[in-house]
């Protein structure tokens, strides 16, 4: 199956076949991707796995999406409130977490604050941006973001296509560290650098150990002192928080709420929620961000029985992001508004429906249902029923144009993995991106582990 835009329909990528028209005309030489293989930062990442060519978002259509996703974002932290009473702990439960997840969860929820960071991963349907996921946390990875820029930019032919159409990129690592700053205020030490710790649990550090060791080294980049170590390494000597003979201002978390069901890490846990309770340690971000981007969270906001919570604005804009996204229960509300038996309608739409566990992330648990026979899809949704699963309807990503590495242009399907930050006087709250895309516009998730590779993203110029 091949997905092409319309003749009828406007391109979304006028810059991108712009760029492909320039490089067919006026040719080019060397290769596209040079620098970021030479990059033993990026190739740690993404080994070998770059796009000929980078994205491009115009000026208007990028001001609507940070728009729209700030207005998520506020959304899905308005649901404590909106729909639980106020109860972090409530919403944490109705999300299928353990309790003692959620007891983790509301405890840190009372401490410091919490302000917009998140990745918004997207699929471009020739209409508009659709939400897939919204992660919601400090473990963001993408703090090689503006390196792929820089490295692409190395390139002639692009360097000057960005020069001539004014063209810009976000750095998300300082847009993360700007936010750690303003969340972490009081832990910020005057008249010296601060020390951050950027953590992982013992067994996660294993393996992301040698990526979590450059995002630590990258901080001296914005006057912080960085350390990368697990939550074992950390020791509290008179109640600070120390690691290797230094104290540590900040903990840049990237543990997650779903490894913390494990008693070892949950105890190693234990003295640096203390530390940060009683007022010693930074926490960067709070338990509770993955509450609010939790793929259940917005299965909340797209149910057809919540929409008199939100006001017109509010559900014009989720009409315009999100794909109809339910719970998986016996009885749910389908894209039309009907009350149906869930189970016989996911065996009517199997091909267009996609199931996906609340509680995971990377894609770990999805089942594509176009990817796997009936009697299977059948036997997967039936075992999710009243568990912490979601049906998602499927969005069929539109073709964009790139460059191919050999003087031409190929058709490529982009999953989009947008950053968001605060807004402040000076910023609109866009926080930089990446892509992946693939081939195959049928793959269950366009991601790395189904053998997409990675590009960068240039915004402004053409609308």
């Amino acid at each position: 199956m091949t997905t092409t835009t319309s003749p009828h329909t406007p391109p979304r990528s006028r810059l991108g076949h712009a760029y492909g028209e320039q490089l067919a005309r006026n040719g080019s030489a060397g290769r596209p991707t040079a620098a970021a293989l030479e990059s033993a930062t990026l190739r740690l990442a993404y080994q070998d796995r770059f796009l000929d060519g980078p994205a491009f978002l115009g000026g208007s259509e990028l001001r609507t999406l940070v728009g729209d996703l700030h207005t998520v974002y506020g959304l899905l932290r308005s649901l404590p409130e909106r729909g639980f009473g106020g109860s972090v702990t409530a919403l944490a439960a109705a999300v299928g977490l353990e309790p003692s997840q959620a007891a983790l969860i509301t405890r840190s929820a009372r401490t410091g604050s919490l302000l917009p960071l998140g990745r918004a991963d997207l699929y471009h349907d020739g209409s508009g941006f659709k939400l897939l996921e919204f992660n919601i946390t400090s473990a963001l990875g993408g703090f090689e973001n503006a390196d792929i820029n820089r490295a692409m930019l190395a390139y002639p032919p692009l360097d000057a296509f960005v020069t001539r159409h004014r063209l810009r990129y976000e750095d998300t690592l300082g847009h993360m560290v700007r936010t750690m700053y303003a969340e972490c205020a009081a832990n910020i030490p005057a008249g010296r650098a601060p020390v951050v710790a950027v953590v992982d649990t013992v067994e996660n550090f294993a393996v992301v150990g040698p990526r979590l060791r450059v995002f630590a080294e990258k901080l001296a980049d914005f006057g912080v002192e960085g350390i990368a170590c697990d939550l074992g390494e950390i020791t509290y000597p008179n109640g600070r928080a120390t690691v290797a003979g230094r104290t540590v201002d900040v903990v840049f978390r990237y543990f997650l709420p779903e490894d913390l069901t494990d008693p070892v890490a949950a105890a190693q846990l234990e003295p640096l929620l203390t530390a940060v309770e009683r007022g010693g340690l930074g926490l960067f971000s709070r338990l509770d961000a993955e509450l609010y981007g939790n793929k259940g969270t917005l299965a909340m906001l797209s149910d057809e029985e919540h929409r008199d919570r939100y006001d017109a604005a509010e559900l014009a804009c989720l009409d315009r992001i999100l794909p109809w996204t339910r719970y998986v229960r016996p009885r749910a509300t389908d894209p039309g508004g009907s009350r149906v038996d869930l189970l016989s309608h996911a065996r009517g739409h199997q091909h267009e429906l996609i199931l996906k566990p609340t509680l995971l992330h990377g894609g770990n648990g999805i089942i594509a249902g176009w990817t796997v026979d009936p009697a299977e899809w059948e036997s997967r949704v039936a075992s999710a029923m009243d568990g912490p699963f979601v049906l998602q309807r499927r969005v069929r990503p539109t073709a964009e144009p790139f460059p191919d590495g050999a003087g031409g242009v190929r058709e490529l399907f982009l999953n989009w993995g947008l950053y968001l930050g605060a807004r402040g006087t000076e910023e609109d709250g866009y926080a930089g991106g990446f892509v992946r895309g693939s081939a195959d516009p049928a793959v269950g998730v366009v991601s790395m582990g189904s053998g997409a590779t990675v590009g960068c993203v240039f915004h402004g110029g053409d609308s």
